[in-house]
């Protein structure tokens, strides 16, 4: 983990960053003193701000309004109808300049219903502008992709390899995962001609659910309700919550996007704190494009 490259960089950044963000979070944004909340991290104010723009491209003022309330409210009013249109409709040129771009297959459901028996799955772990990213690789694609904090790597794959627990698990050579994460995380590498293959391996509704979750562009974000209605049902909110809690493929397949239908940012199966980081992470992409 000593390796100084830029994901490293943003990593060693995020440890501070999640302290600021749970300050953040624990007050509305009017009443946010940063010069106080800067001194309680042992900073001066323009080491703050430095830092968030290095991390986020936003100054911590501008982060915070993409973390509220009143954010998320404009987010789910603004994406509501996008599920319903194509995914060139009603998407700003910045969205679909910092989008992953990423193709997709489904495992076939006897994979599944095996418990991934027979399924080679490399793995390996490396830093993110998130903390640490443990990446799951097969030949057909990505499968798994989940967070951790230093030091929790254990508890992150044990968490994910219940998940198919009668794959054979192989470690990945270090520059293979370096190249992944590189590819996931570093918006320069975003290209649609070198886009992102990932597999799914889950029941058909728990695909479909995933399936739409690629729909929501970065700066968007919609409700657990909507999906439901996008697959045809309706009355199954809960349900696609419970296939969104299980989603292997973290930040390629945006669960992050999803809130509730009051607009609470809600749970995230890798931590709030982590959820808010991302999407304020996000909306700095979009925003320096435009």
């Amino acid at each position: 983990m000593n390796d100084m490259t830029p994901l490293s960089t943003q990593a060693r950044d995020y440890s501070v960053i999640t302290k600021v963000i749970e300050e953040i979070s624990a007050r509305p944004a009017d009443e946010h003193d940063f010069d106080a909340l800067a001194r309680d991290m042992g900073m001066s104010p323009r080491q703050l701000t430095a830092l968030f723009k290095r991390w986020a491209g936003l100054t911590p003022k501008a982060f915070s309004q993409c973390v509220t309330l009143n954010r998320a409210r404009q987010m789910l009013k603004e994406n509501v109808p996008l599920l319903d249109t194509s995914y060139e409709l009603g998407l700003s040129s910045a969205a679909r300049l910092y989008d992953l771009f990423v193709t997709h297959d489904a495992m076939p459901p006897g994979v599944y219903k095996a418990k991934g028996e027979g399924l080679e799955i490399r793995y390996g772990f490396h830093p993110s502008p998130f903390g640490q990213v443990l990446i799951m690789l097969t030949d057909y694609g990505l499968a798994g992709q989940a967070f951790c904090d230093e030091g929790e790597e254990r508890a992150a794959l044990e968490d994910m390899t219940r998940r198919w627990p009668k794959a054979i698990y192989l470690k990945a050579q270090p520059d293979e995962i370096r190249r992944w994460a590189e590819k996931i995380f570093d918006p320069k590498k975003w290209h649609q001609d070198q886009p992102i293959k990932i597999v799914m391996i889950g029941t058909d509704f728990e695909v479909r659910v995933w399936q739409t979750l690629l729909r929501i562009k970065p700066g968007q974000a919609t409700s657990y309700g909507e999906i439901a209605t996008h697959i045809g049902n309706p009355k199954a909110a809960r349900a696609v919550g419970a296939a969104i809690g299980r989603n292997p493929i973290s930040f390629v397949v945006p669960c992050h996007r999803v809130i509730g239908k009051n607009a609470k940012l809600t749970g995230y199966h890798w931590g709030l704190t982590r959820k808010q980081a991302i999407l304020g992470w996000e909306a700095g992409l979009v925003e320096g494009a435009e």
